[in-house]
């Protein structure tokens, strides 16, 4: 009987999960910049779903959950490139590894984001 493959590990599966649900670019990202987001119940299935761009936490913690929740087209409508890469070198740190290295990997300029608020 052959030996069954190995499962990959969790963090390669996670990796994929991420990588798969990228924009082909940042300039893709066609979200609102300002006013009040209300997610829909498959991105954000628990606790808040509304939330106020103009308050940075509020922001901030709706990056998170869009980053975390969202598929592809949900990244695309929902997130702004401008305020991804303003608040990069902040919510880098608050979203898991797997996220922030896919995401860092694929976009060069979000990487520069965080070497540039570390200067």
């Amino acid at each position: 009987m052959p030996a069954a493959e190995p499962s990959p590990p969790a963090a390669e599966v996670l990796r994929q999960r991420y990588a798969r649900r990228l924009p082909d670019a940042l300039g893709r990202l066609a979200g609102p910049a300002h006013g009040s987001v209300q997610l829909p119940l498959h991105v954000a299935w628990s606790g808040l779903t509304r939330f106020d761009l103009d308050r940075p936490r509020s922001r901030m913690s709706m990056y998170r959950t869009v980053l975390a929740e969202g598929q592809h087209d949900d990244l695309i409508a929902l997130l702004n490139r401008d305020l991804l890469i303003d608040q990069w070198p902040v919510l880098r740190t608050l979203i898991s590894r797997a996220i922030r290295d896919v995401w860092e990997e694929a976009f060069p300029e979000l990487a520069s984001a965080r070497s540039g608020a570390a200067a």
